[in-house]
C-alpha cells in the first residue's frame, strides 16, 4: 500500500475501530478487536495486507449495518476455553444463556476470547492478557492448566470455573465447594467419580467382554485411579496407552490398541481428545472397537456410548454465575456447583456399524437413543 494510500485508509480504519470495537478471531484462536489490528499495522506487523484492506472496506459501511453500538459500561468477561473454531459449541451456549439473563454481546457485554492450545505452558501469557484487559470476571474452562492461569494472574479478579477433570479443593485452588472462600467459585464435574459406572455400563453394553483399553494423557491422569478400581471391580483386564506430546497421533495409537486385542475402549477427558472427536469415533468404528466417552459430543459425531454430565447444563449454569458477580454478586458467597443429573446416550446407528447389537435392559435406560 503507498504512502498516500495509507495516509487515506488509516484514519477510515482506525475511526471504524474505535465505533466497532468487534470481534476477530485469529487463526491462533484469539478474539481480537479491530483497534488491535489496525494498531498492529501502524506497528510494522507482519498483519496480512487483505485483512487490513478488509478492514478499510468495513469502515466505509454505515454503522447501521453493524446494529447496536457497544454500551460505554459494557461488562467486560475474559473467557479462558477449547477453540470455538475446533466445535466447541458449549461456548455458543454459554452465549445464548448470557443473552438470557441480560447479557448482549456487541451491546452491553464485551468477551475477549483466548483458545487453549497444543501448548499448555503458554496459557499463562494469555491469562495476563486477559487480566490486563480489566475485565469484571475471568473464566476458567477446561483443563487445572486454565485455571492455573487464571489464579496465577490475578488473585482479586472473580474467576468462574468449569472443572471437568479434576478436583480444585484437592488442589488447593479453594476452601471448599459449600464456602470456597477467595475469589473463584463455579461449576465442578468431576469425571473420577463416574468411572465405575461407565464401566459397568459399557461391559452390559458389550456381553462377555473381558479386556479394556484406556485412551488419556496428562490432563486426564486424575481419572485413571479410579478407572483401574472400576475395572477391577468389574472383573476386566486393562490396556493404559497414555499420549504423549499434542497434536497427538490417533490413527497410531489406534494401531497399538488393535494389536492389543481388546474387546472395548474407555476415552478419558481431555481438550485434546475432544477437539477430535469425529476422528476418534471414526477409528473406534474401524478398529471395532465399541467405545465409551466421557462427553455427548463424541456420540453426536458417531461414538458409540456416553455417560456423564450434560455439558450444555454446565456452561449455562457457568454463565449464572458470571451473572451474578456482575449484578454485584462476591465469589467467596457463591457455593460451587456439581451437576445433578447425569445422562446415558447410546448411539444405535454406530452399534450397526460396529456389528454388535446393544442389549435392550441397556438401551431400555439411555435418556437419549439416535438411530
Amino acid at each position: 500500500m503507498t504512502r498516500v494510500g495509507l495516509a487515506i485508509a488509516e484514519p477510515l480504519a482506525f475511526g471504524f475501530a474505535r465505533a466497532n470495537p468487534r470481534r476477530i478471531l485469529t487463526e491462533r484462536g484469539i478474539f481480537r478487536t479491530a483497534f488491535d489490528l489496525v494498531a498492529e499495522f501502524r506497528g510494522g506487523s507482519s498483519m496480512k495486507r487483505r485483512k487490513f484492506i478488509a478492514l478499510v472496506g468495513l469502515a466505509a459501511l454505515p454503522r447501521a449495518a453493524f446494529g447496536q453500538q457497544v454500551a460505554p459500561d459494557a461488562s467486560r468477561v475474559g473467557y479462558l476455553g477449547p477453540n470455538p473454531r475446533a466445535g466447541y459449541t458449549a461456548y455458543d451456549v454459554f452465549l445464548a444463556e448470557m443473552r438470557s439473563l441480560g447479557y448482549v454481546e456487541h451491546e452491553n457485554l464485551i468477551i475477549e476470547y483466548r483458545a487453549l492450545g497444543d501448548d499448555l505452558a503458554s496459557l499463562s501469557h494469555a491469562a495476563n492478557e486477559l487480566n490486563q484487559s480489566t475485565v469484571d470476571v475471568l473464566v476458567a474452562d477446561g483443563p487445572e492448566a486454565a485455571l492455573r492461569a487464571v489464579a496465577q494472574a490475578s488473585h482479586t479478579t472473580p474467576i468462574v470455573i468449569l472443572a471437568v477433570n479434576y478436583d480444585p479443593v484437592a488442589r488447593g485452588y479453594i476452601a471448599s465447594l459449600s464456602r470456597p472462600k477467595g475469589n473463584i467459585t463455579g461449576v465442578v464435574f468431576r469425571q473420577p467419580d463416574l468411572a465405575e459406572k461407565q464401566l459397568e455400563l459399557l461391559k452390559e453394553a458389550v456381553p462377555g467382554a473381558a479386556r479394556l483399553a484406556v485412551l488419556w494423557d496428562s490432563i486426564s491422569a486424575d481419572q485413571v485411579s479410579a478407572l483401574e478400581h472400576g475395572a477391577q471391580l468389574q472383573g476386566l483386564k486393562t490396556s493404559m496407552l497414555k499420549l504423549e506430546h499434542p497434536p497427538y497421533d490417533f490413527d497410531a495409537a489406534f494401531r497399538t490398541l488393535a494389536a492389543g486385542a481388546s474387546d472395548m475402549l474407555l476415552v478419558l477427558s481431555s481438550p485434546y481428545f475432544n477437539r477430535q472427536r469425529e476422528h476418534l469415533a471414526q477409528l473406534a468404528i474401524k478398529h471395532r472397537l465399541p467405545t465409551m466417552f466421557t462427553f455427548q459430543s463424541y456420540v453426536e459425531a458417531g461414538g458409540l456410548m456416553f455417560y456423564g454430565a450434560d455439558n450444555d447444563v454446565l456452561h449455562r449454569r457457568a454463565a449464572n454465575y458470571v451473572s451474578k458477580i456482575l449484578k454485584g454478586a462476591r465469589p467467596s458467597d457463591l457455593p460451587i456447583e456439581q451437576p445433578s443429573q447425569l445422562k446415558l446416550v447410546i448411539n444405535l446407528k454406530t452399534a450397526k456399524a460396529l456389528g454388535i447389537t446393544i442389549p435392550q435392559s441397556v438401551v431400555a435406560r439411555a435418556d437419549e437413543v439416535i438411530e
